[in-house]
């Protein structure tokens, strides 16, 4: 595609385990499943949300004198507790605590700010260190206990000393009341100081400093609901252009709309679709063609829809048709019957590009994510376990067989495990480290680097 890079080409299909964080129990508590990832804009935080509410953040590893390549690993660096559930007791209904969504906002100084929402409630979180403590109160002492009566010649002059490193995590502003249904999207704009939230039927404006309103930009609600045809299912800003956004249907339309042109903006300055084919047409064709994310490249000249079973790279200049599709899982496309039945088939799978633009990487059933080669077309299947974790291991391509005689290396479609899902997935914004969510355990995969497998 052109304007695409091709520095990356081909050397993208080829990863090495790097590490995972979580537990190897079976049973996996509801709480701990993680439900979003997220690295910041440098690539040396990496953020995990999960259904019990907690923001996990992991930092990278530093460069030592003793290697000649940065390391891959992230350890933890702070955890807190960002949502707890709640319940709306004008509509008896209980909020979920389980983190949707989290975005990082560009760094400005030495804190770390992000954005983290439930189905209700985005909030403003700061992430700082503290190395240094202040002693010498005047009228406590160093226990915290009061002092007695202070003399003139006693008054002595606090003053900071160093102490252990700990990280703060403070909520800094608190976006609520402002959803009716379920936020499933937020993204923060390139001039740092607007962001925007998306429901099923709303996007909300909001400014960064201000709490208490926002502007509804975006409303499909039908003046009957018995009317209603589609729900929004993603929204994000333009990578440069401020005045910019799309959002995605559950009908498989993207429309980008342009603030521009007018406060409300219903009406839409592009949509882009793919004309059904009739012939394919079936019961679940409705379902399957929902879009559940939508990215821009980080260039801003294309965009990758995820729907059901394929990926799609779309030119911003070309509406009609996607330039190119991407089969992610064709082989279930003879299971839809049963994955309706057991409701998989309403499974959110998310997206992501590479740092140049030049590949995709999303998720699937058993444990497989995929990442496709823009340029060269090629695709591989890989799999995301504890039974390949050594130090280093190269990733060996997985092949489903579709039925018929199977090959030796090939799993059947027919034992794949669909409890066993990659819904979340994100890359590193400069280097070939991408980060993976299976249930509960958080896996990190490297590419290609100077250092060799032994």
């Amino acid at each position: 595609m052109a304007g695409m890079s091709t520095s990356a080409s081909n050397d993208d299909l080829h990863w090495y385990f790097s590490q995972v964080k979580g537990t190897m129990d079976e049973d996996v508590s509801e709480p701990d499943i993680i439900s979003t990832v997220e690295f910041n804009h440098d690539g040396e935080l990496l953020a995990t949300g999960d259904k019990g509410g907690r923001v996990v953040i992991f930092q990278r590893e530093p460069l030592t004198k003793s290697s000649e390549a940065r390391s891959s690993e992230y350890n933890v660096y702070s955890t807190f507790q960002s949502h707890e559930p709640e319940f709306d007791y004008l509509k008896s209904l209980e909020i979920e605590e389980k983190i949707n969504k989290i975005r990082w906002l560009t760094r400005r100084n030495q804190a770390h700010f992000l954005l983290s929402t439930n189905d209700k409630t985005v909030k403003l979180w700061k992430v700082s260190e503290r190395e240094k403590q202040a002693v010498g109160f005047n009228l406590r002492d160093e226990e915290g206990r009061q002092r007695g009566v202070i003399q003139p010649n006693s008054l002595i002059v606090p003053r900071y000393e160093p102490m252990e490193l700990m990280i703060e995590a403070s909520p800094k502003k608190v976006f609520a009341n402002a959803h009716m249904y379920h936020i499933n999207s937020i993204s923060v704009n390139s001039d740092d100081a607007t962001y925007l939230s998306a429901d099923d039927l709303r996007i909300n404006l909001w400014n960064l400093e201000i709490t208490d309103r926002s502007f509804n930009i975006v409303d499909i609600k039908p003046e009957n609901m018995e009317n209603l045809t589609e729900v929004i299912t993603a929204a994000e800003y333009h990578p440069q252009e401020c005045h910019t956004f799309v959002y995605s249907s559950s009908k498989g339309t993207i429309r980008l709309c342009d603030m521009r042109q007018a406060a409300l903006c219903d009406e839409h300055a592009k949509i882009f679709e793919e004309p059904e084919d009739p012939n394919s047409r079936s019961f679940f064709s409705e379902i399957i063609s929902s879009i559940s994310d939508v990215k821009f490249s980080h260039n801003g000249r294309y965009m990758i829809t995820r729907d059901y079973l394929t990926v799609k790279v779309w030119d911003m200049n070309m509406e009609s048709r996607p330039v190119e599709t991407f089969q992610v899982h064709e082989h279930l496309r003879s299971k839809l019957c049963s994955l309706y039945e057991n409701d998989c088939i309403f499974d959110k799978f998310e997206c992501c590009w590479n740092g140049s633009d030049s590949a995709i990487m999303t998720g699937s059933y058993n444990n497989f994510f995929r990442v496709f080669d823009c340029n060269s077309k090629k695709d591989v299947t890989l799999e995301a376990s504890r039974e390949n974790s050594r130090p280093r291991a190269l990733l060996k391509p997985k092949k489903v067989s579709q039925g018929g005689k199977r090959k030796k290396d090939e799993v059947s479609v027919d034992s794949l495990d669909f409890n066993k899902k990659i819904l979340h997935t994100a890359w590193h914004p400069q280097d070939r480290i991408v980060a993976v969510a299976a249930t509960n355990n958080l896996y990190i995969f490297e590419g290609n680097t100077t250092v060799h497998p032994r």
